[in-house]
């Protein structure tokens, strides 16, 4: 049995021929998402042109019902691999404002500024965002606390409108 047929069926939001599509198991963040590939291999090069041609829609699907359907003002996705016996999978982590002010109003992420050797293009970027998501709802025991649905809740309306979005 693969590491994603263990994925418990409450978090499991969409599926297609080659594709599971998930809320990350550890993650208190609603709609943060995990999309595995069912055939075992690290690299895209491997999979068929089935499945390819999938990815493309489903990482559309996901951002657009992310942002319309759950108010995320940006959804990142990240392909990493550092977990072994795990297919290819991507991250897609909703960013919505109130995580962004939780980001900001933290003292101890200030310390990111002193790496920078001037002024970014932004105030921040998706690496510092991704690690605040990730030592803050995926590590940390007590989590901050979320504003809007919860997990629950999410899984339950991205199943009933991923598909729906064209």
């Amino acid at each position: 049995m693969s590491k994603i047929d263990s994925i418990p069926e409450r978090f499991r939001i969409a599926e297609t021929d080659d594709w599971l599509v998930n809320h990350r198991i550890n993650s208190a963040l609603p709609g943060y998402l995990m999309i595995s590939s069912k055939i075992f291999t690290n690299d895209l090069a491997e999979l068929s042109a089935g499945a390819l041609a999938e990815l493309g829609p489903l990482l559309a699907k996901s951002q657009a019902a992310l942002k319309s359907g759950l108010g995320a003002e940006r959804v990142y996705f990240g392909r990493y691999g550092h977990t072994p016996g795990y297919p290819i999978h991507f991250h897609v982590i909703p960013l919505y404002g109130w995580v962004e002010e939780l980001f900001w109003n933290d003292a101890r992420y200030r310390i990111l500024e002193a790496f920078a050797d001037g002024p970014g293009e932004t105030a921040t970027d998706g690496a510092e965002m991704t690690l605040f998501v990730w030592r803050e709802f995926c590590e940390r025991p007590d989590p901050p606390p979320i504003q809007g649905p919860s997990v629950s809740e999410v899984i339950e309306l991205l199943r009933n409108t991923i598909w729906r979005i064209a």
